[in-house]
């Protein structure tokens, strides 16, 4: 985090020809508000130095006995002498004392009075994956962030733990909007509630997925890094980022439903879903990262879940990654614990769809020599660095893939279709009371082959940032895919059209849409 900064302040200075406490001024006033006094704490900074001597001189890196130095750009060179890193620290440590000092407080930065209160709810929507703000406990909320309606559908009620989206309607919801649906009240024409006239029998249900970071749609902004499109509008969203988690689910491919703001556009199972059937308006769960399953066998309508774990068995830090991946026998055990766990909550009528592990590959294949957003002003940085330098902080997302040993990321790869090829098998062979299992790989070849028929790049598929996750746009086009494999191959699974879409529709504008 040090290092991404400092990079940032630094390559400011340059684009801007000033020092460097202007950098940080500029940087400041780029930032809203409360989040400022962390801009503040980096005035100190030295032009002199690069951003590795800069972090290891404040102990903010640091080398672990036995462990390589880790930095990001080539060590600064001496004059008649070798390069070296251990050279530059040595000459930089003892100028910096009160450097040193104010940033011993930048991994606490909750202290700061600002910031604290922000700190304790994100620390407890982290904890509890549940909405911070939900007054009457039903696990939705009137609230966007902190795991609320942008992760599951927006509470229309939350005084009442009885209304919420996804139940099936009290007395067909006659007198007041119990699923939040926006369809309720009588027909004064004939006296029938709307709801029992165009929901009656017309198959609703709602969509949850169960995933991980991909599946909350993982995104850090370019522009918070990339110097020549740096401004104050780059940072307007930074306070609903980091309330989010750095998660973006209400663009993602599940359970999007707002117009992207962070480039491509937003297609998603949700959206989809709600077109073929305006009943099922607001029925979505993002439960990315191990959050709660809020549903009701008795009282609620039936699911389509998607499991979706892309990468996570596969995926971790460990320099001996391969002996932390998870096997293929505590894959058929972890699974159908979950899946059993699911029948016993899920409504009869639900669907299950197991999505097979990426092929990550396409990560190294793609993007390693590629200059990466820190690396474009200079032309210093690729992916290739950013993995290495992740890798020897041993906090890389995928060991096995974003490596240039080929072997290795063979192997990952090969270790990810077995684990596929168990899902596929438990989609085969295992049944269940309350719903049925289906089987689909990953899209990510169908994907790729889509969007060069658009005229686009692989690389675009992959977020800029972190060089890891899939981007907007390979999240739009991966619902279109998914969506016409259900067509033709389970169409069971999606429900009948609504024939009355179109009436419903004139109420959601009555109503004041979404």
């Amino acid at each position: 985090g040090c290092v991404l900064v400092v990079s940032v302040i630094e390559q400011l200075a340059q684009w801007h020809n000033s020092t460097v406490k202007a950098a940080v001024e500029r940087l400041c006033n780029y930032i809203p508000g409360k989040y400022q006094v962390i801009c503040h704490m980096l005035s100190y900074i030295s032009r002199e130095m690069n951003a590795d001597v800069v972090c290891h001189s404040l102990k903010l890196c640091k080398q672990d006995p036995g462990q390589p130095l880790c930095h990001l750009y080539p060590p600064p060179k001496r004059e008649k002498h070798s390069p070296g890193l251990f050279y530059a620290l040595a000459h930089a440590r003892p100028k910096h004392p009160i450097l040193s000092k104010s940033f011993m407080g930048f991994s606490s930065i909750c202290t700061f009075p600002l910031l604290a209160n922000l700190c304790e709810k994100i620390k407890y929507v982290i904890r509890n994956k549940l909405p911070f703000e939900d007054s009457d406990g039903d696990k939705f909320s009137t609230f966007a962030t902190l795991r609320g309606y942008h992760w599951r559908g927006r509470d229309c009620n939350d005084k009442n733990n009885t209304v919420y989206p996804g139940r099936r309607p009290d007395n067909w919801d006659a007198r007041s909007d119990s699923n939040c649906n926006g369809i309720w009240g009588v027909d004064p024409k004939d006296g029938i509630p709307y709801e029992e006239k165009f929901c009656k029998g017309a198959d609703s249900q709602g969509v949850v997925l169960l995933g991980d970071s991909a599946g909350a749609h993982f995104h850090i902004p370019p522009e918070w890094m990339t110097v020549t499109r740096m401004s104050a509008k780059s940072f307007a969203n930074l306070p609903m980022a980091f309330s989010d988690e750095l998660d973006w689910p209400q663009f993602s491919e599940i359970t999007g439903f707002l117009n992207s703001t962070i480039g491509g556009w937003t297609d998603s199972l949700y959206l989809r879903l709600r077109k073929r059937n305006r009943c099922n308006h607001r029925d979505l769960q993002n439960i990315s990262q191990n959050g709660i399953l809020a549903r009701n066998q008795l009282s609620d309508n039936p699911a389509i879940v998607i499991y979706a774990t892309i990468g996570n068995d596969v995926c971790n830090g460990h320099r001996d990654t391969l002996a932390h991946m998870t096997t293929p026998k505590e894959m058929l055990s972890n699974v159908v614990q979950a899946l059993r766990y699911l029948d016993s909550r899920l409504p009869n009528g639900s669907h299950v769809i197991l999505t097979g592990l990426v092929d990550g590959r396409f990560l190294w294949d793609n993007l390693h020599d590629r200059y990466h957003p820190l690396g474009q002003l200079n032309r210093d940085v690729t992916y290739s660095h950013i993995y290495s330098f992740l890798d020897c902080l041993q906090v890389s997302p995928c060991s096995g893939w974003l490596t240039p040993n080929e072997t290795l990321r063979n192997l990952t790869s090969e270790r990810a279709l077995q684990l596929s090829n168990v899902l596929k098998e438990i989609a085969r062979s295992e049944k269940f009371a309350n719903f049925d299992v289906f089987y689909m790989d990953f899209p990510l070849r169908q994907t790729a082959e889509e969007w060069h028929k658009m005229g686009g790049e692989p690389w675009q598929l992959i977020e800029p940032v972190d060089g890891f996750h899939p981007s907007q746009i390979a999240a739009a086009l991966g619902t279109s895919i998914t969506w016409q494999k259900a067509l033709h191959e389970w169409p069971q699974v999606l429900g009948k059209e609504n024939p009355f879409n179109d009436q419903i529709e004139a109420i959601f504008k009555n109503q004041g849409g979404h």
